[in-house]
């Protein structure tokens, strides 16, 4: 006797084999960062989304050329005095949190809660982040990846090389990525001839760096509490109380 399968067994599998297709591809997904960021760690990305992002506006603009100038330089060809200032200026707590402070996170929200402005409190590994993988933009689906793709970085990479990749990949100026670019644009000379002051204003101009230049008036504003902080090394261990 000629014996059929059951619909409802059929339609199961069907069901569960569909799941595991899925599965599959969210953890091929989740996972595909994770070969680029290994390669980051040896090699300087030589485009972000930032970067083509920067190229789209141009050339929608018909300037040219479209393509941003960017010059990625080795560690030892960075002044020792930059890589302090941009710590000072935008994370000094780098080297105390796993990628995402949640220090300063507070801070930022109870300043909200009194009435002030709500300043961001990314690190410099959720900028890597945002810069290598990410487009611009404030929304909660962005944030949690960029947050997931932070894990990452720290997971695979030494403070060390994300400071490097940072350096190497931050507007410094109008369409002009990475410190060198930065330097060669508003000073003239190589990032590694930077002095201390012309770190701190560099590093000064970071959170706006197509409005405001070195020289300017914000960067003149700021530039005391940078060097105030550049006094010191970049706290490694929490103080304590």
């Amino acid at each position: 006797m000629r014996v059929f399968p059951r619909r409802g067994n059929a339609t199961g599998r069907a069901r569960r084999s569909w799941l595991v297709r899925l599965l599959r591809a969210l953890l091929l997904v989740a996972l595909a960062p994770v070969p680029f960021i290994l390669l980051f760690a040896v090699v300087n990305p030589p485009v972000t989304m930032v970067m083509i992002g920067r190229a789209a506006q141009r050339f929608a603009a018909g300037e040219s050329p479209a393509w941003p100038v960017h010059t990625p330089v080795a560690r030892s060809e960075m002044s020792p005095s930059l890589r302090r200032a941009v710590l000072a200026s935008e994370d000094d707590r780098f080297y105390l949190h796993n990628g995402i402070d949640f220090v300063e996170l507070d801070k930022a929200l109870e300043r909200r809660k009194r009435g002030g402005k709500l300043r961001g409190a990314s690190t410099l590994t959720q900028q890597v982040a945002k810069n290598i993988f990410l487009w611009n933009g404030r929304s909660f689906v962005r944030k949690g990846v960029e947050a997931y793709l932070t894990l990452w970085l720290e997971l695979l990479l030494t403070k060390e090389r994300i400071l490097d990749l940072y350096i190497n990949l931050a507007e410094w100026g109008p369409y002009h990525f990475g410190a060198e670019a930065g330097a060669r644009y508003h000073f003239r000379k190589s990032a590694a001839s930077l002095t201390r002051e012309e770190s701190a204003r560099m590093a000064a101009i970071l959170p706006a760096p197509r409005r405001w230049a070195p020289r300017g008036s914000v960067a003149s504003r700021r530039i005391g509490a940078i060097l105030q902080r550049m006094q010191y090394a970049p706290p490694k261990t929490e103080q304590a109380k």
